[in-house]
């Protein structure tokens, strides 16, 4: 499987640096774009099937001209490599890269060269803070700028699996009150990153500080990655399959819950949980998660609270088999036979 890794720019002396570069490549990016709105128009109307869209002739415009601008010839490749890959996938003309777009720089594994905690790049040596060893084998990377003006090396590397070992399944609810709630009666607890450091945002920005809005919110950013990569772990580590429900952030992001919803993450821990799942080789799915409030998970009759105005009721006893329940952790239940359910059918076809 492939791995992305990230470590920090440790030296502030190249930041004008990459800096140059990083507008060096926004320039050859928009030359891209411009040449794509002259030469098709309207792509959407006119469609991909025309001559001189092939990546290699968009490669044509940079020929011999790295040293003249300043970057590697694999960089202006990349460039293009992902300008028609975008425009391919979106069938629109990717849009141009102003003066407040983050920095990025890509390149390939020859145009660096890796030493210990320093990467080279066109004559120039960045030591970076090694949270971690360099991978062996390095695909591709590229330079990065986050919000605050720091950079970051990001290289993608394939990386073996490793058996895990977990054993068991788990169905996963995921919700606001709690951050989810587990088959077995557990409870993960949802931190609130964002309310918690609300009133200090809002100080700040009534003050007009800029630095100190993009501070705080990172503060935010980093505490949520870090809660949610210890659930994800130590999920993986602990059971073998995983169901998880497929709640759809975008659609409750449009409703009054719309800050809560964000502030949960689910997109971004269901995104770990399945390359972590990938890696110890165990089963990720995830489940529709539809009636699974409503429905009992021992009789899988809906007789459960339902609507807007059943939100409130949490504990709540079956008309039928008359088993108390509790919502969430019954949720969790249909949640996991739900994947019960679908993973014969996959096996199967594996199998064919």
């Amino acid at each position: 499987m492939v791995l992305t890794f990230r470590y920090r720019v440790k030296d502030a002396s190249k930041v004008s640096v990459l800096t140059a570069h990083a507008r060096t490549v926004n320039e050859a990016w928009n030359s891209l774009v411009l040449s794509e709105w002259v030469r098709r128009g309207h792509y959407a109307e006119i469609g991909p099937n025309l001559p001189g869209g092939h990546r290699f002739n968009c490669a044509r415009r940079f020929v011999g001209r790295s040293q003249e601008i300043g970057l590697h010839s694999d960089t202006l490749a990349e460039i293009c490599r992902v300008f028609t890959t975008s425009r391919d996938t979106h069938k629109v003309c990717p849009k141009a890269r102003g003066r407040k777009s983050l920095g990025w720089i890509p390149f390939i594994n020859r145009a660096v060269k890796i030493t210990g905690d320093t990467i080279r790049y066109v004559g120039v040596t960045y030591r970076v803070w090694l949270s971690r060893p360099f991978p062996l084998k390095i695909k591709t990377g590229a330079f990065v700028q986050d919000a605050r003006g720091r950079w970051y090396v990001c290289v993608t590397a394939e990386v073996a699996p490793v058996k895990g070992t977990g054993v068991g399944e788990i169905g996963i609810d995921l919700g606001l009150k709690d951050f989810a709630s587990l088959s077995n009666g557990t409870i993960l607890e949802n931190p609130r990153w964002f309310r918690t450091l609300e009133d200090r945002l809002s100080v700040v920005q009534r003050a007009r500080q800029p630095q100190r809005v993009k501070a705080i919110h990172a503060k935010i950013a980093n505490r949520r990655k870090y809660v949610l990569h210890q659930y994800s772990t130590q999920l993986v580590r602990q059971f073998k399959t995983i169901v998880v429900g497929n709640v759809s952030a975008s659609s409750l992001g449009k409703t009054s819950m719309a800050k809560s919803v964000y502030d949960a993450g689910w997109s971004a821990f269901r995104t770990m949980l399945r390359y972590k799942c990938q890696q110890a080789q165990a089963v990720f799915e995830e489940a529709d998660e539809r009636f699974s409030t409503q429905t009992c998970s021992s009789c899988q009759t809906r007789s459960g609270p339902r609507g807007l105005k059943g939100l409130r009721i949490r504990q709540w006893g079956c008309a039928q088999c008359c088993v108390l329940h509790n919502r969430d952790t019954n949720a969790a239940l249909n949640i996991l036979a739900a994947g019960a359910e679908r993973r014969p059918l996959a096996e199967e076809i594996l199998a064919l």
